[in-house]
């Protein structure tokens, strides 16, 4: 299903629908970040997804990541809670969707790298080279939040 996403635009379509969903960074020994090349937006993000009805949301950061990436993960920590209101995702089914995601820290344990019908692309790339990437800045503030090894959390 294709999606718009909307941030900080004050003609943003209004939010019909809030589903709460995850984000894992996952990083190999080198310090890259594992990132997906999605299907529906044609942006970079990190791999993640809808939280499902009887699942915890560190559980759908381990299965979102499997699904998207090939790759086995255990969460390690929190890296934030985004719940920014100006930021909406417009489906081409009448959805608009309030962004509410939860990002997590993970350690990938196993798995191979693949792609799956969400990822057209899965890759390691080094923090360096992330400006060369078409990232959502919501998505690239989760990674920067990341990546700054904050002491607490973010809230926001």
């Amino acid at each position: 299903m294709a999606r718009v996403d909307y941030y900080n635009d004050p003609n943003a379509p209004k939010a019909n629908s809030l589903v709460p969903s995850v984000t894992a960074v996952a990083r190999n020994e080198a310090g890259e970040v594992l990132l997906i090349h999605k299907t529906d937006n044609d942006l970079w993000a990190l791999p993640g997804g809808g939280v499902d009805l009887g699942e915890s949301a560190p559980d759908a950061a381990v299965r979102e990541t499997k699904e998207e990436t090939g790759f086995d993960v255990e969460v390690t920590g929190l890296v934030g809670l985004y719940t920014n209101p100006a930021h909406v995702m417009a489906y081409d089914d009448g959805e608009v969707r309030q962004q509410f995601s939860i990002c997590f820290h993970a350690r990938i344990i196993g798995g191979e790298l693949r792609t799956s019908s969400e990822s057209k692309e899965v890759a390691f790339v080094p923090p360096g080279r992330l400006d060369g990437l078409n990232i959502h800045p919501s998505m690239r503030l989760r990674i920067d939040h990341a990546l700054e090894a904050r002491s607490k959390p973010f809230i926001g």
